[in-house]
């Protein structure tokens, strides 16, 4: 189907880390993993474009109104837009908790808001959002022996990803003028000043930060890697994969905290492919 072939596009080109995941998976899921990810690029490129604030809030809200559709059965495989027809196809086929979408527009929304975490309570409820949608979503596709157990851990692993997102990139959002770590951590460590210079604030205590929150992290990993038993073994390699490649990037960020202020810490495509086919061999890299 031509939607899915634009889905598998979109993903390639802008989602590199997630691509080398889901080529482990069967073709079905792999196409319906691609529509899901086309999707919510979609809204996140809506949350980071340059159009005014209220442009970006009605085209969320027709976002939206297109999960409505999908949900009322109302996409034709006429229809103009490709991610649409792929999205409603991939419902048809798998039972994708598409409320997900709805958690995913709604922490867009807590950044077009402006939205400050006084505490880590707090910041979970928007990595929630923005990080344990998708695994829910994902879930959808893979199957799993219990959904509920699942999705508890389904976020757990989505807070790890958003928490080692948030760390590599410190100095990008704070020149963005954004900082996502909990106010009431840079208090502690005396980083109330942000990180919108290429070193640690003056007195700041940043690599006990940095250290702070890749432990955080590292115990949420530990936590939800415990839902790939629960998943068969491709969806399962395909977790373990895109899995892995986040905690390799944390692994290197807590050796080198003042790393993420010089740059975006990455991995090579070889490190990727190796930590991908350690999932597929039934390692968790």
């Amino acid at each position: 189907m031509a939607a899915y072939r634009y889905c598998e596009a979109v993903t390639a080109l802008q989602a590199r880390n997630f691509s080398y995941g889901i080529r482990l998976l069967p073709e079905p899921k792999r196409l319906a993993m691609s529509a899901l990810y086309a999707l919510a690029r979609r809204v996140d490129d809506i949350g980071d474009g340059e159009l005014p604030t209220e442009e970006k809030t009605r085209a969320l809200a027709r976002t939206r109104d297109l999960l409505d559709e999908i949900r009322e059965g109302r996409v034709t495989e006429d229809d103009t837009d490709p991610i649409k027809v792929a999205l409603a196809h991939a419902a048809r086929r798998f039972p994708i908790p598409l409320d997900g979408f709805d958690e995913l527009i709604e922490g867009v929304e807590m950044d077009l808001r402006g939205a400050e975490y006084k505490t880590f309570e707090d910041l979970k409820v928007y990595c929630r959002c923005v990080a344990g949608s998708i695994g829910r979503l994902s879930l959808g596709v893979y199957g799993c022996t219990d959904w509920e157990r699942g999705a508890a851990y389904a976020d757990t692993l989505g807070l790890a990803l958003q928490l080692t997102n948030i760390l590599r990139d410190l100095r990008e959002d704070a020149m963005n003028g954004r900082i996502y770590l909990p106010a009431e951590d840079l208090e502690r460590f005396g980083c109330q000043e942000g990180f919108a210079l290429s070193a640690p604030p003056l007195g700041a205590d940043f690599l006990g930060l940095v250290a702070f929150e890749a432990d955080r992290a590292q115990r949420a990993f530990e936590e939800g890697l415990r839902l790939l038993p629960m998943l068969d073994r491709r969806s399962r390699a395909c977790t373990a994969a895109m899995a892995g490649i986040y905690h390799r990037l944390l692994g290197r960020i807590a050796a080198d905290p003042e790393s993420v202020l010089r740059g975006r810490v990455s991995l090579p495509g070889w490190e990727k492919a190796y930590v991908a086919l350690s999932g597929l061999a039934g390692g968790r890299s």
